[in-house]
């Protein structure tokens, strides 16, 4: 399976897909990671302009899009979009164990992260390094065990997305780390799978969305019991 695609790239950014289990960027010279991945076709291609700025950082067992800038102004622009969540939306699907309490709804919890352990856990309001977190959901399709779900990440905060279902009493498929994992589970379900935005440079609205590859044919979700 490919590590990662462009599936656009002008001279002001590239639009990139992971898969599930490929680092963004690692500290570790050993592990190959897609930065350094793209880099190296850079320079392959000997581009003039090797920089890169990584916008949004996906979790290593998370596949899905991201964002590259080439340019420095282009980071700027890009980076005010997230942080002031105007023109950048950030959808996901994922795949999990139950049925929430609502078919849709919002969840707004306060994280604290662990760095000894690289896990965050939900703290109550006001506890000291805690950050608001906010995401919403809608149920998109049921089985008797699973519950696929649409969600929009209104807030980034470390490994927020699988600690506030986690908490909501219904963890990801595979999430060995804040759920369980069945056999058979070697991955975690979970995709960024649409990403929206203005280019920074011409002002086009932007909108790219794969398919989640625990969906696809050969991952059957609509099996009585799953």
């Amino acid at each position: 399976m490919e590590r990662y695609k462009i599936l656009y790239e002008d001279e002001t950014l590239f639009v990139l897909w992971k898969a599930a289990g490929i680092p963004v960027q690692s500290a570790r010279a050993s592990v190959p990671d897609v930065m350094h991945l793209l880099q190296n076709r850079l320079l392959e291609e000997e581009s003039k302009e090797l920089r890169l700025f990584l916008i949004n950082r996906l979790d290593q067992p998370v596949e899905g899009l991201f964002l590259v800038a080439r340019q420095e102004k282009a980071a700027a622009e890009l980076n005010r979009q997230v942080s002031g969540r105007t023109h950048m939306e950030k959808w996901y699907q994922a795949l999990v164990c139950g049925k929430p309490p609502k078919e849709k709804g919002t969840l707004v919890d306060y994280l604290l992260k662990d760095g000894r352990t690289n896990t965050s856990r939900v703290v109550p309001a006001g506890m000291k390094g805690a950050k608001r977190c906010e995401l919403s959901y809608e149920v998109i399709q049921e089985w008797e065990h699973r519950s696929l779900l649409r969600i929009c990440l209104l807030t980034g905060r470390h490994h927020q997305i699988r600690v506030q279902l986690a908490h909501a009493g219904v963890p990801i498929a595979g999430d060995r780390k804040y759920g369980k994992a069945d056999a058979g589970e070697e991955k975690l379900s979970l995709c960024a799978c649409k990403i929206c935005f203005t280019h920074p440079k011409t002002g086009e609205q932007m909108q790219y969305q794969v398919e989640p590859t625990f969906l696809l044919p050969g991952a059957d979700r609509g099996k009585k019991g799953l």
